[in-house]
C-alpha cells in the first residue's frame, strides 16, 4: 500500500508542479523516490504538525496543491482544530495522509495508535474521509482526492494484508466496492481498510453465499447503495480497525436506521485503550480483532437473533 501511495504521489507531482508534499519529519525512506524526482516540491516542516497545516492552508490559497503527510495519530488527531478552521472551513484543496492507522505502530503505545481518526474527521463539514483497503484502492483514492480539488483525509494502514481487488477499481466517489458477489440474503459484510481482507477470508471459509463490500469512502458514502445492501440482508456485519464509536459501523447504522432497518453487528475497537504494548498481531488479539475472535462474535450474534 505504501509503495502504491509513493508511486501515486510521484506521478501526481510530476504531472502538476503545484503539488507539494509536506511532512512532519516522517517518511524518509518512503519519500526517497519523491525527493529524487521532485526535490523542489518537498517540504519537511519538522515536528510542528499544527504549523504544517497552517502552511498547507496558505499554500493552497495561492494555488498550490498541498499533500500533508504524518502518522495518523498526529495527522489528523493532533491537528483537528487546524484542519477544521484553516482548511475545511474555506474548502481548500489540501489532502491529509494519515499513515499507520489503527494498531500498526503497536510497540510505540497508545500515543502512536490511532483508532479514533475517522470519528474525529467525519464530523467536520466539507472534509471527505477515505480509507483504502489495498494498493489498488490507494491509487484510486489518491486520484479521487486530487481530482476532487477539495479537503480530504486519507487513512492508510501500514499493514499490508494482501490485495482485495485484481485491478484499480473504477467507481464513483462514495461507492461501496463489491469485493465478493452476494448469492444469498442471510448475511452481508461491509468492511474498510485492513479489515476487508479479514472479511473476505471469513466469508470465504464460513459464509460462501455472503457478499463482501469494501468501503474506501467513509465520507461521502452512497447512502442509497448502503441501504440496498441492508435491504437484501438479514444481518450486516461491519468490520473496521477503528473505534466502534463514530467509525464505519456508525455510518452504516445511521443509514440503516433511517432507510433500511436491519440487525447490524459492529466489529471494531471497543471503548478502551490498549492495556499493553506488543506486536501488531498481539494487539489485534487483545482487542478481539483477530480472525478467530471475529468469527466467534459473528456466531454468537447470529445465534442470538
Amino acid at each position: 500500500m505504501r509503495n502504491a501511495f509513493s508511486e501515486a504521489l510521484v506521478r501526481l507531482a510530476k504531472a502538476d508542479p503545484n503539488v507539494l508534499l509536506l511532512t512532519g519529519d516522517h517518511g524518509y525512506a518512503l519519500f526517497d523516490e519523491f525527493r529524487k524526482a521532485c526535490p523542489a516540491q518537498y517540504i519537511n516542516a519538522g515536528i510542528a504538525e499544527q504549523n504544517m497545516v497552517g502552511m498547507a492552508a496558505g499554500l493552497a490559497r495561492t494555488g498550490f496543491r498541498p499533500i500533508v503527510y504524518g502518522l495518523s495519530a498526529f495527522i489528523p488527531v493532533r491537528v483537528v482544530e487546524q484542519i477544521k478552521l484553516d482548511v475545511a472551513h474555506d474548502k481548500l484543496p489540501v489532502i491529509f495522509i494519515g499513515d499507520g492507522a489503527g494498531f500498526v505502530y503497536s510497540h510505540l503505545g497508545t500515543s502512536h495508535q490511532s483508532t479514533e481518526d475517522i470519528a474525529c474527521t467525519r464530523a467536520i463539514p466539507d472534509l471527505s474521509v477515505y480509507s483504502p483497503a489495498d494498493r489498488f484502492e490507494v491509487t484510486a483514492c489518491m486520484d479521487a482526492a486530487y481530482q476532487s480539488k477539495s479537503s480530504v483525509y486519507l487513512r492508510m494502514g501500514k499493514s499490508d494484508r494482501g490485495d482485495v481487488h485484481a485491478a484499480i477499481p473504477k467507481q464513483k466517489i462514495g461507492a461501496l466496492l463489491q469485493a465478493r458477489p452476494a448469492n444469498a440474503a442471510d448475511i452481508a459484510f461491509i468492511a474498510t481498510g485492513s479489515m476487508v481482507r479479514t472479511a473476505l477470508d471469513i466469508a470465504t471459509a464460513s459464509y460462501p453465499d455472503a457478499g463482501v463490500w469494501s468501503a474506501p469512502f467513509i465520507k461521502p458514502i452512497d447512502s442509497a447503495q448502503v441501504a440496498a445492501v441492508c435491504r437484501r440482508a438479514r444481518t450486516v456485519v461491519v468490520l473496521e480497525e477503528h473505534s466502534v464509536l463514530g467509525g464505519l459501523g456508525s455510518v452504516i447504522a445511521e443509514i440503516s436506521a433511517e432507510f433500511a432497518p436491519v440487525r447490524i453487528l459492529r466489529i471494531g475497537v471497543r471503548d478502551r485503550f490498549s492495556h499493553h504494548c506488543g506486536t501488531y498481531e498481539y494487539l489485534l488479539n487483545e482487542h478481539a480483532l483477530d480472525r478467530a475472535a471475529i468469527e466467534q462474535r459473528i456466531r454468537d450474534f447470529l445465534a442470538a437473533t
